[in-house]
């Protein structure tokens, strides 16, 4: 029973992925999303940016936790990952953090509150580097 459920769970999460591209993040990373608000008769998009604080992965439940600071007071949403109010998912920074859920932010204030910046390398861009390094010290010999 519960194999059936699963499969029809992926189904739809296959589903909703076809339409709108999720992108990978985890808690520490700085995400902005767009939530589609309607008033009346017209339809717009508001954006929340904050620090992802918790996400749960569910399967078609999967959903994340938002933070922001909005006039020095703290505000947290709970979005559901899948949800078609979800417009759009952006990550803005990556966060170097060593947990999967950040409630301890919710104490922290000012300095404290910082998340240090996750820096990539890209590996081929170092090799090609050393190699366009090596070639220019290498000496030039032609061949007879």
């Amino acid at each position: 029973m519960s194999d059936i459920i699963k499969k029809i769970e992926q189904q739809e999460v296959e589903k909703l992925t076809a339409e709108k591209a999720i992108p990978d993040f985890k808690a520490g990373d700085t995400v902005k999303v767009g939530v589609k608000i309607v008033e009346g008769k017209t339809e717009r998009l508001q954006y929340f940016q904050g620090l992802c604080i918790a996400r749960s992965n569910d399967s078609i439940n999967s959903s994340f936790t938002v933070r922001k600071l909005s006039g020095n007071e703290g505000v947290e949403r709970k979005f559901p990952l899948y949800s078609p109010n979800v417009a759009s998912i952006e990550v803005v920074r990556r966060g170097v953090v060593r947990r999967a859920k950040l409630y301890y932010m919710r104490e922290l204030r000012g300095k404290a509150s910082r998340i240090q910046e996750k820096v990539e390398y890209n590996s081929k861009s170092k090799k090609t580097a050393k190699n366009t390094k090596k070639a220019e010290a290498a000496p030039k010999t032609e061949a007879p």
